[in-house]
């Protein structure tokens, strides 16, 4: 009975539009007092989930993403995608992917992505003669790049929801999301290029090599962002929370003394929007801590476990009923709280299967992130739209085939597990 006080509660307070944070704290404490358990441990439990040290990288992270997007790097690194791409039939939606590789492995944030690069691109791609729902859909789902090329905060908080004891390192997640990442880019560029042809856009005219190396090294400052903060990583010189710090100072430093693009009113937007954020995503994370702590209470994954080997004891069938839920659930509820919540559950599922908790982290990722881009609270499909001033309805009707690459991308990821595995597995050497 108490988790269905648990479930029940979160699902009203959701449907009658309760803010999902709201919403996990209130149906979890609603669940700590039916239990007669004490209220004060269930407060401890929401302190607690955010009283995590590797915490501190997040805010990190995400000001030096609103730092670059307001510095101007994101603009330098399109206009290198459009040298180095750009003469492709279709041209700029294959710029608009790679943009997104690019950016995605600074920022780490699908909405910093969108925010930075569709404000650029979707306008452009108007004027050249590009369908409005082709930029917007194109823009939308190569934003999740973001996050699964890291650095990713996201990544943070899949390893804090494996919880400490586990020994599962971040590094390793880095180095997990570079291939699936690259993957999922080529897959859409493939989609986006097959597109254009049907749809007859035409390819631009290719710079020349003297503009392509010029936009080139125009980019290399701000793509060194991501090779210092991983690399430090990496290579152990620096922590997680020690990397975002540097990577603060050094997008600072670029945006103010090199590019010379940063403004005090920019400087402020970056400072106000990263504190937004970054309220949001502690929130999330702490009353999703106590949800997860009552699931964990009422036993929740080792019955998921029964239910799911109960149904079926074929891996592949597990593996995607497994996606599925996590798909959907990704079409309703935000990522960092979906996080939280679905790792302590599947976890113990595939683990049991004999799947590496990393291989999950990047199938966990790739299922969420996929949920940002579709129908009916769609966060990045939602920004997309806004910033492509295009109706949400005639954006979906066209987006199947960037949805399919996504899938295909999801399921070589899922069921090859070299794609995750060979480079943390080279770390590990």
């Amino acid at each position: 009975m108490g988790l269905a006080i648990l479930l029940g509660v979160f699902a009203l307070c959701v449907a009658l539009g309760t803010p999902v944070a709201f919403a996990l704290g209130i149906s979890a404490i609603g669940a700590f007092w039916f239990e007669g358990l004490p209220l004060m441990v269930g407060f401890q439990r929401i302190i607690s989930g955010i009283n995590v040290f590797s915490l501190l990288a997040i805010p990190f992270f995400i000001f030096a993403g609103e730092l670059m997007f307001h510095g101007g790097i994101a603009a330098r690194l399109v206009k290198f995608a459009q040298a180095a791409v750009g003469a492709v039939r279709g041209g700029l939606g294959l710029v608009n992917v790679f943009s997104s590789m690019l950016f995605g492995g600074i920022s780490g944030s699908a909405i910093a992505d969108i925010s930075a690069l569709g404000s650029i691109l979707i306008p452009v791609m108007k004027d050249k003669g590009y369908d409005a729902d082709y930029a917007v859909n194109v823009t939308v789902t190569s934003s999740i790049a973001g996050i699964i090329i890291p650095p990713s905060h996201n990544m943070i908080i899949y390893a804090i929801a494996v919880g400490a004891g586990s020994g599962m390192s971040i590094s390793s997640l880095f180095l997990a999301g570079v291939v699936p990442g690259i993957l999922m880019c080529i897959c859409l560029a493939a989609a986006a290029y097959l597109v254009a042809v049907k749809r007859g856009y035409r390819a631009e005219q290719f710079p020349g090599w003297n503009a392509l190396m010029f936009a080139f090294f125009g980019a290399i400052p701000g793509l060194l962002t991501a090779v210092i903060i991983v690399g430090g990583v990496l290579s152990g010189v620096f922590t997680v929370t020690e990397s975002g710090a540097f990577g603060v100072i050094y997008a600072f430093l670029v945006t103010l003394l090199v590019y010379r693009s940063i403004t005090w009113e920019n400087f402020k937007i970056a400072v106000n929007q990263s504190v937004k954020t970054t309220a949001m995503v502690m929130i999330l994370i702490a009353c999703a801590a106590a949800f997860a702590y009552m699931l964990t209470y009422h036993r929740v994954p080792s019955k998921m476990v029964t239910l799911l080997t109960g149904i079926t004891d074929n891996p592949i069938l597990i593996l995607l009923m497994i996606n599925a839920v996590l798909l959907l659930l990704g079409m309703i509820m935000d990522m960092a709280a979906l996080i939280l919540i679905c790792t302590p559950i599947f976890l113990p599922v595939v683990v049991a299967l004999g799947m590496d908790p990393v291989q999950f982290g990047m199938i966990l990722l790739v299922n969420l992130g996929l949920g940002l881009c579709t129908p009916p609270v769609g966060s990045c499909l939602f920004v997309g739209c806004a910033v492509g001033k295009l109706p949400m309805e005639k954006a979906v009707k066209t987006i199947w085939p960037f949805y399919l690459a996504i899938f295909v991308a999801l399921m070589m990821i899922t069921f090859i597990p070299a794609i995750s595995m060979t480079l943390p597995n080279l770390l590990a050497k």
